[in-house]
């Protein structure tokens, strides 16, 4: 069809994109539509404003909407939380929103449309094409779970014709980059959820895990999270590379930060660089001095933290890392000043690394736990408030402590000590960005076609018949319900 006319290939993915939305929830295929429409409309208007006139008409429009934008996901998103925040201090019946069911995937093409709007509006957008633009919101592989994209990075692409034609390499390549993650979902992740979720659920109903049942448990999710996100992003760049559209990289591998900042650079990259761009300029960034500086990081990592969820753990979460962000800079600015930086040689890396790890972990109970009153029972655990351990201190949560430990161990070392998949696919450049080249022990198991190609395909085709040969169990990705 693209050799024929794009513009026909084009409405096909349209609306292919559009099934595949309407599969999990066909009536909300609707709202979808009626937001690409809105902000289609909206980023027209302000184009036509910005080249006309020189007055406030563009940005009035902008703000317009934004806030339009931002009420349709508050409604849909916190709704329930807001009403019960206001039952808590008004009491019964005084504030009630509802709680809608929340349509999938809403925070992402919510943010991809406020960051085209804001381009819009800056000039950086300069031909507005309905289908492009359709396409670019609605486009199937990042519409569920991101990544959020810009314009620049997309809309090009879609404007250029081979896209549309079938392209072997990058076939191939996009195959084997989809099935990495779909392993990593199936194979790894949901195995450390089985771990993880246990622990977490007997202590939501008061129960104390012990010192090595609360860190296994806690690690567990740690890598499940990882391992979850990780396989959605390889899935995510693999699926779009199979249709000739580059993605841009949203993980790469954040375990292995020697700081917050760096973490923030690696988890959830996207995301990263739009509450930068899009929150923590525009709130004055570090153009203000030093304390107006570190209260618009914690804000930004405050709204960060609500973004991912409509509960004050979540909250906890975000300002948790909003400290850390700003002891991290307060460090690095004495640093600096005492003539410190890069005295520390390779040990201190080491410790900078297990540090910021350790804060993530700990920062991760808020995120997983229910409740304060769960996480706090985690967390007392984790201090060796229950005990250090006995034998049957996994029996509870109908699990094996030896396997529990070895899993978790095994985890961390692929983490820590493995290249991740795009530095393993480097050569192949399948992301928007390349990625640097890997050190030590990952340097030497990256794909070379010389020595990797025929164990790799082998490898490839032994995991798609064993996906498909294995039980249809129901586990979605974790960043869906966000």
């Amino acid at each position: 069809m693209g050799r024929v006319n794009p513009l026909l290939a084009g409405l096909w993915l349209c609306a292919a994109s559009l099934f595949f939305y309407g599969w999990w929830n066909a009536s909300f295929v609707g709202l979808l539509l009626v937001s690409v429409i809105f902000n289609f409309c909206a980023g027209y208007l302000i184009s036509c404003q910005i080249r006309r006139t020189a007055d406030n008409y563009g940005r009035t429009l902008l703000v317009f909407a934004i806030a339009a934008n931002l009420l349709l996901l508050a409604y849909f998103k916190y709704a329930g939380f807001l009403s019960g925040v206001g039952t808590d201090i008004l009491g019964e019946g005084y504030l009630n929103l509802g709680n809608p069911f929340l349509p999938l995937g809403i925070s992402f093409f919510t943010f991809t449309q406020i960051a085209f709007l804001v381009d819009t509006y800056q000039g950086k957008v300069t031909d507005i094409n309905c289908i492009q633009y359709t396409l670019f919101v609605t486009y199937f592989p990042h519409l569920i779970a991101g990544p959020i994209m810009h314009h620049s990075q997309i809309m090009p692409q879609f404007a250029e014709r081979w896209i549309y034609r079938v392209d072997w390499l990058n076939m191939s390549v996009g195959l084997t980059i989809f099935v990495i993650g779909l392993a990593k979902k199936i194979f790894i992740a949901d195995r450390f959820g089985t771990i993880a979720t246990p622990i977490f659920v007997s202590a939501q109903y008061g129960a104390e895990p012990m010192l090595i049942q609360a860190w296994a448990g806690v690690l567990a999710y740690t890598l499940q999270l990882y391992f979850d996100f990780s396989g959605y992003s390889d899935m995510a760049i693999g699926l779009s590379l199979f249709l000739n559209v580059k993605l841009p990289l949203n993980f790469n591998s954040p375990y292995k930060a020697t700081s917050i900042i760096d973490f923030w650079r690696r988890w959830h990259m996207t995301l990263s660089a739009f509450l930068r761009d899009y929150l923590y300029i525009p709130l004055g960034g570090n153009r203000k001095g030093k304390v107006r500086r570190y209260l618009n990081l914690f804000a930004t990592m405050l709204l960060g933290g609500l973004w991912h969820g409509a509960g004050w753990t979540f909250i906890v979460w975000g300002g948790l890392h909003g400290i850390y962000l700003i002891i991290n800079h307060g460090f690095r600015a004495l640093c600096s000043r005492w003539g410190w930086r890069g005295r520390f040689g390779r040990a201190g890396q080491l410790a900078a690394a297990a540090m910021t790890f350790l804060s993530v972990v700990i920062a991760w109970v808020f995120f997983r736990a229910d409740s304060f009153a769960t996480a706090g029972v985690i967390l007392h655990g984790m201090a060796g408030g229950a005990g250090l351990w006995h034998a049957g201190s996994f029996a509870a949560a109908g699990l094996s402590g030896r396997s529990v430990v070895a899993w978790v161990v095994i985890g961390l070392a692929v983490v820590w000590l493995l290249p991740n998949t795009q530095e393993f696919m480097r050569a192949f450049h399948p992301a928007y960005e390349g990625v640097a080249q890997p050190r030590g022990l990952a340097a030497r198991l990256i794909w070379q076609p010389a020595r990797w190609w025929t164990w790799s395909s082998v490898g490839i085709l032994l995991t798609l018949a064993i996906l498909a040969m294995s039980p249809v169990r129901v586990s979605e990705f974790l960043y869906y319900q966000f």
